[in-house]
């Protein structure tokens, strides 16, 4: 009777969890869904805008161009809905936060809106960075080294897709910190090991930066070393990190 009873309270957690899990996507869901449905008049704008470093490079009086019947509006409308799940992204990041909440100790759920706040700046600054800086470098090198015997017109889809990627690989990047900071403070590894292991990642940096950005130089660099960098900022950051959040020797005991 008593593992009957310890199986059921077993499916019940499992449930209750999986309804707070179905509860935190709705509430992300919604909110990514009212800010794009806000933004859709704008869409034409949103799309011009991210499509401006391309056009900077393109030379005079030229424009990208769709090949698809519904592209251009199909485009434009991803776009929007990237804007928006930017925009709602810190509260995306604290729903995900607020469902391993009940999990944490006391003193660590206080750190919950620092780490929202820190990953959802640093996943910006990883955009902008990417928008302001590395597309004007790649455009104007692909532009510069094209043939001019060539007509370039960029697929607005094309576009698009090479625009994702780097936003990503670029967000993503921003956030080595944060990953550091938690693979310390679970005890997954240690800082020493970290350290040790520095050579490895400046490595794999460069061979990573070689696959995600275009075949030039300068690009690379520009995902490589700030990758590097913010490795850096997260072994300073994880030891200090660890300390605040060490556990108050009544918790410990109990």
């Amino acid at each position: 009777m008593s593992d009957q009873s310890n199986q059921t309270g077993t499916e019940d957690t499992f449930i209750s969890h999986l309804v707070e899990l179905r509860n935190r996507i709705m509430k992300a869901s919604v909110a990514i869904i009212v800010v794009f449905l806000c933004l859709m008049p704008w869409a034409g704008q949103i799309y011009d805008l991210l499509a401006y470093p391309m056009m900077v490079a393109l030379p005079a009086g030229s424009k990208m161009i769709a090949t698809g019947v519904i592209t251009p509006f199909l485009i434009p409308v991803k776009v929007t809905m990237l804007v928006a799940f930017l925009i709602s992204l810190p509260w995306v990041l604290y729903q995900l936060w607020a469902f391993v909440a009940p999990g944490l100790y006391t003193h660590e759920k206080k750190l919950i809106a620092p780490l929202v706040v820190s990953s959802s700046i640093l996943f910006l600054i990883g955009v902008a960075f990417c928008y302001f800086l590395v597309f004007g470098v790649v455009f104007k090198f692909v532009n510069d080294f094209a043939p001019h015997s060539i007509s370039v017109a960029p697929d607005i889809d094309s576009y698009f897709g090479f625009v994702m990627t780097m936003f990503i690989a670029f967000g993503l990047t921003f956030e080595v910190p944060i990953v550091v900071i938690v693979l310390v403070r679970m005890g997954l590894v240690t800082v020493e090991k970290l350290r040790q292991i520095r050579p490895y990642v400046i490595v794999g940096a460069f061979v990573l930066a070689a696959v995600v950005t275009p075949p030039d130089v300068m690009s690379q660099l520009l995902l490589a070393v700030p990758l590097c960098l913010l490795y850096e900022v997260g072994l300073i950051v994880a030891p200090m990190f660890a300390r605040a959040t060490r556990a108050p020797a009544s918790e410990e005991t109990a």
